[in-house]
C-alpha cells in the first residue's frame, strides 16, 4: 500500500528535498503552493498526510488547517522557519498534530509522519505507553497504576496521555488549556489545575509523578 502525502510549501528547493525523500520511501506525493491550493487538492483527496508550511501565500498555514479540519482528521505536521509558544498554542489550537522547525532532519520528519500515520490508523506497533509504574494502552484507554487497573473520565485520560507523550518535558498551563479546551475557551487557567488535581488523586501514588513546576505548569518525572 502506498501512503499519500500533500507537501505545502512554496520553497521549491525545500519541497523538492522533502518530496524526493518519501517518494524514494514509495509514497506518492502532492506538492502545492499556496494554501488556496492546499485546500483545494484535501478536499479531493484522502491524504495519510499533510506537511503545511505556516507561511504559505494566499491562506496561511492555521487559516488551511482550520479549514481542513472542518471535513478530514488527516495527521497535519506544521513545518516553519521560526516558532514562539504562542504559535504552537495557535497550531495546536487549529488542529496541527506536531511541528518541525527549518532546517530540518528529513529522517526525524519521516519517522514523526509513520508515528502519527500509526496513531491514526489505531495500529501502533507498540501501544503501550509507559513511566515508572504507570502504564497507558493507547488501543484500549486501559490505565494500570502498579498492578491496579485505574479508571479515569475521558479529559484526564487525554490529560494523562499527553503528559506521557511528553516526558520532562514542561507544560504551561497555557499549554494544556488550549491543547484540551480550545484558543477559544472563555474560562481560566484553573480549570487545568482542578483537572490535573482530580487526575493526581484517581492515580493514587503515583499522582506524584506529575510535577508542579511553580508560577509555570507542570511536567511528567519521576524520580528514583
Amino acid at each position: 500500500m502506498k501512503y499519500q502525502l500533500l507537501i505545502v510549501e512554496d520553497d521549491l528547493f525545500l519541497q523538492e528535498a522533502v518530496s524526493d525523500y518519501f517518494q524514494d520511501k514509495n509514497w506518492d506525493v502532492t506538492c502545492v503552493t499556496n494554501g488556496k491550493e492546499a485546500i483545494e487538492v484535501a478536499e479531493n483527496t484522502n491524504f495519510h498526510l499533510i506537511l503545511l508550511d505556516v507561511m504559505i501565500p494566499k491562506l496561511d498555514g492555521f487559516l488551511v488547517c482550520k479549514k481542513i479540519r472542518q471535513s478530514s482528521d488527516v495527521p497535519i505536521i506544521f513545518i516553519t522557519a521560526r516558532i514562539s509558544e504562542e504559535d504552537e498554542l495557535n497550531g495546536y489550537s487549529k488542529g496541527g498534530d506536531d511541528y518541525v522547525t527549518k532546517p530540518f532532519s528529513l529522517p526525524v520528519v519521516y519517522a514523526k509522519a509513520m508515528a502519527l500515520i500509526a496513531r491514526a490508523r489505531g495500529s501502533y506497533i507498540i501501544h503501550e505507553l509507559k513511566i515508572g509504574d504507570l502504564m497507558v494502552d493507547t488501543k484500549t484507554r486501559r490505565v494500570k497504576a502498579g498492578q491496579k487497573d485505574c479508571f479515569l473520565p475521558p479529559k484526564e485520560y487525554d490529560i494523562l496521555l499527553f503528559f506521557m507523550e511528553n516526558p520532562r518535558r514542561i507544560l504551561t498551563r497555557e499549554q494544556i488549556l488550549i491543547r484540551f479546551w480550545g484558543y477559544e475557551f472563555d474560562g481560566n487557567e484553573r480549570v487545568v489545575d482542578n483537572h490535573i488535581k482530580k487526575l493526581r488523586k484517581n492515580l493514587g501514588i503515583y499522582g506524584n509523578y506529575i510535577k508542579t513546576v511553580t508560577k509555570v505548569g507542570y511536567k511528567m518525572e519521576v524520580v528514583d
